[in-house]
């Protein structure tokens, strides 16, 4: 009987060790941002076209961040949707560009400053899927972009109280480290790429010599609710790269509007 007791005694005493855990560990906070934004796009592919195109664009951003307030590590997951509708300098030939961009990263975090500035750094993976079409083009008048890449990124906070409403000036930035991009050669076609067995590098390595990029957003946020915030801000997408005798670039800058929604996700309590 002794055993059976201190064995119960045992069990009951690990259950509420448990629970007590359960009850204090803080659980993850989780921010999502939905933001639209429009503005203009340059473009140029020597694929395509020796023209530089120009014209407006609508860019679709949705970022969600997981942290914990007792860890300095969170997750930021970004998807970006892009789509632009450029015309030559002589509006005789135009082009239509769209891109999905998908960036995945880890990020460690100080805080400073009585917890008004938050810094961040840590490293993305970016994979980006696009194509540019040229109406005027009867011979190879797509062209399609694939391409992953490394990027160290960086992200600055700064809470303030203005009008007696609490803001967040935010900026991010991300540059690339190394990648890969599956592209044509010089005067190569798709068929050519896909249907026969050449020789042509079609795999490329990318480094900031020969792709370089630079990714930013500038936003503010002002309190709505206490959980709910309206975003404003800019952003600036600037991809490109020069590989296989071929140029490209897809320059996208947008004034963004959107809201942002933090909340604390609760375990399921029995």
């Amino acid at each position: 009987m002794k055993t059976i007791h201190r064995l119960t005694v045992t069990l009951l005493s690990l259950f509420v060790a448990l629970a007590v855990q359960a009850q204090t560990e803080q659980q993850p906070i989780v921010t999502r941002s939905y933001m639209l934004g429009g503005g203009v796009t340059n473009v140029l592919d020597t694929y395509l076209s020796a023209q530089h195109f120009s014209g407006p664009g609508l860019t679709f951003v949705y970022t969600a961040e997981r942290e914990r307030p007792e860890n300095q590590w969170s997750t930021m997951v970004t998807h970006e949707a892009n789509f632009s509708s450029v015309n030559d300098k002589a509006d005789s030939n135009s082009e239509a560009e769209g891109a999905y961009n998908f960036y995945w990263g880890k990020f460690y975090r100080w805080q400073l400053l009585d917890n008004h500035l938050t810094l961040q750094a840590g490293l993305q993976g970016m994979v980006s899927l696009g194509f540019i079409y040229n109406s005027s083009n009867t011979n190879n008048p797509v062209q399609v972009r694939a391409h992953i890449n490394i990027m160290p990124a960086a992200v600055a906070k700064y809470r303030f109280r203005l009008w007696r409403k609490t803001m967040v000036a935010r900026y991010e930035a991300s540059v690339p480290l190394c990648g890969a991009m599956l592209v044509p050669d010089y005067g190569q076609s798709y068929f050519e790429m896909y249907g026969q067995d050449t020789n042509e590098r079609n795999m490329v390595f990318t480094t900031p010599f020969n792709a370089p990029e630079w990714r930013q957003m500038v936003t503010i946020d002002a309190e709505l609710s206490g959980s709910i915030t309206l975003r404003l801000g800019y952003l600036g997408n600037y991809q490109q790269y020069d590989v296989n005798n071929l140029k490209q670039h897809v320059y996208t800058n947008r004034a963004m509007i959107g809201l942002t929604k933090r909340f604390r996700i609760e375990k399921l309590r029995m």
